[in-house]
């Protein structure tokens, strides 16, 4: 193990430019994060205006009002395509009780949920750097297309008490019901609650 890794500590409230992001060690946060198309730019600097006019928290406003705006499926939607939507599952997956704990997850058509707490050493930031620089890369060989893929930033919000764990995980695995994509959150293939109803298939067939 790294020195770096020895002298991790938590950065609390930090920020890249774009969004605040709480980075709180191993504490569990739920994270969004989106293709670079999945918003119309002019849409977002007007909600920008409107909260400046109104003093309003701008960060949870915006955090809520672009995550129903995205349900809509605007842009190209490349995570529709379920050669994508493996790639970022499969991210997600792969670091799961090393870099992370993963406890839920969706790939929407246009951004991605989880629920996830860093492993002792592990930001939340450096996570996302590595898993949007892998899908995006392999995204972009398979859709034979070149540049941004992601957009920039994602939104993190941490855990504050179980009953918050809970409610964040209905919301994640909910979000396709929510979004009219299908009845069930177990129908939804890209998500915790279908792997986790598949193997409950498993267990009642053995």
């Amino acid at each position: 193990m790294s020195d770096g890794l020895h002298n991790y500590e938590p950065k609390g409230w930090h920020s890249r430019g774009y969004l605040p992001h709480f980075d709180a060690g191993e504490v569990f946060q739920s994270i969004t994060f989106r293709l670079h198309d999945s918003m119309p730019q002019n849409l977002l600097y007007r909600w920008r205006c409107e909260f400046a006019r109104e003093a309003e928290d701008i960060g949870d406003a915006m955090r809520w009002r672009i995550e129903a705006y995205l349900d809509r499926g605007y842009g190209a939607c490349y995570l529709a395509d379920s050669r994508i939507a493996s790639i970022v599952e499969n991210s997600l997956l792969y670091f799961d009780g090393e870099r992370y704990r993963l406890s839920a997850w969706v790939v929407m058509p246009n951004h991605v949920h989880f629920l996830a707490a860093p492993c002792s050493g592990k930001s939340v930031s450096t996570i996302m750097h590595s898993i949007k620089s892998f899908t995006s890369q392999e995204a972009n060989k398979v859709l034979n297309r070149r540049g941004q893929f992601w957009f920039e930033d994602y939104f993190d919000r941490y855990i504050r008490s179980p009953a918050h764990f809970k409610n964040a995980l209905v919301y994640i695995e909910s979000n396709p019901v929510k979004a009219g994509l299908c009845k069930r959150a177990a129908d939804w293939r890209f998500s915790s609650a279908w792997r986790r109803a598949a193997r409950l298939k498993q267990m009642v067939a053995f």
